[in-house]
This record gives structure tokens, sequence and C-alpha cells, in this order.
């Protein structure tokens, strides 16, 4: 009894860090999403703050995947209203955070890092401005996809390059299954969101309506293709 008691005093501490860290990463996601689907006065200063905090818990917690990964998903969509020149900066640091996450965990947050690392290299220009490439795009997704087949995110966005790729028939199917995915109940607000889209998305690839909807990053790679 008293070696049981020993080894769950020696993990005690381990759970509590991971209890703060998942509690932490809620409080970034709901933040966030309140910012990304919200109609804040000042979206600026609402991202810096919040990169901020996603900074410092990523210190606090230098080998945690999850938080490197929130850390570059806040930088990458802060892009999203800054200036072309700002945002081009802004997406070549959360490609370093997101490669740095899928070194430590590729798995962490059911693949999330191989969707918005995806998703950077679908929408950002090609080189010279930046590293688009579409090639690694399609790799990246597929790789989120076979880590989690049945996700939101994993299948809208797959859905969405798909539609950049002129494969709006194949498209349906990633539709249809982000339109069905159940809700994360630690990140409903959002996953409701990105949920809506994706059925709006499936009906216009359905109707031949392929006008894209609130995409992260969009108006940067408009305003930057300009450069």
């Amino acid at each position: 009894m008293k070696k049981i008691v020993f080894v769950v005093l020696l993990l005690l501490p381990l759970w509590s860090l991971a209890a703060s860290l998942n509690d932490s990463l809620n409080d970034l996601e709901s933040e966030w999403a309140q910012i990304y689907y919200g109609n804040a006065n000042d979206k600026e200063k609402a991202y810096i703050k919040l990169l901020d905090k996603a900074a410092m818990l990523a210190q606090q917690y230098p080998n945690a995947a999850e938080a490197l990964i929130w850390q570059a998903n806040i930088m990458a969509t802060y892009a999203d209203i800054q200036d072309a020149i700002s945002a081009l900066d802004a997406i070549y640091n959360a490609r370093k955070l997101l490669n740095q996450a899928i070194a430590i965990n590729p798995k962490a947050l059911d693949g999330s890092a191989f969707v918005t690392l995806g998703t950077l290299y679908y929408m950002a220009p090609k080189w010279p401005i930046a590293f688009g490439d579409s090639e690694q795009a399609r790799q990246l997704l597929e790789t989120a996809l076979a880590i989690n087949p049945n996700g939101i995110d994993s299948n809208y966005f797959y859905g969405d390059f798909l539609l950049t790729a002129n494969q709006p028939n194949e498209a349906i199917k990633y539709f249809e299954t982000a339109a069905n995915a159940p809700i994360r109940a630690e990140q409903s607000f959002a996953d409701t969101q990105l949920q809506a889209e994706a059925k709006i998305a499936l009906k216009n690839v359905q109707e031949r309506k392929i006008s894209r909807g609130k995409n992260i990053f969009r108006s940067l790679f408009n305003s930057a293709s300009l450069l």
C-alpha cells in the first residue's frame, strides 16, 4: 500500500501539469474563436494580446507540441489582417513552429499541425514571394486525414484545397464528412462555425456555385500576390 501511495504522489505533479496545459489550451482556443469568428472592434489588439499568452504558454511547456500548434494557429490567422510584408513574416514563423511541433509529436491535437501547415502551403503565394506549393499542401493534408479521417478541420480544409485544385467533385466527399463530423466539446464554438462553413461549401459545390467562404489567409494572399 505504501508503494502505491508513493507512486501516486509521484504522478500527481504530472497530472496537474497535464490538466493545467489542457486548461490553458482550451482558454487559447476559446479566445481565438471569439476573435476570428466574432466581430471584435479591435481584432489586431486582441490578436497581439492572445499571441503574448500563446508565446508564454509555449515557453512554459517547451516540449508540448500542442502549445506550439496553437501559437502557430494564432500567428497565422493574425496574418490575415496584417499588411502583406508583416503577414508574410508571420506565416514563415508559423511554419517554423508547426514543423517544430511535428518533430515533437506529429499526432498532437489529432494531427492539427499538418492541417494548418498544409493550409499555409496551398494558400501562400508561390516562390519568389513565399513558399506556396500545391503538391506539398496535398501531402500534408492527406497526412492529416490519415491521422484524423473523421475530423472537421482535416476534411474541411482538404475539401477546400481540392477546390483550389479544380477538383470540385472530389471535394464533395470531404465537405460532407466535415458537415456531419461530431462537435468536440472542448472547442464547440469553433467547430460549430467551421461546420457551418462546410455545409455552405457543400451546398455551393453541389449547386456548382464554387464561391469561397471565409478562409484564413485569404485577404493576405490576395494582397501579397500584388507585390
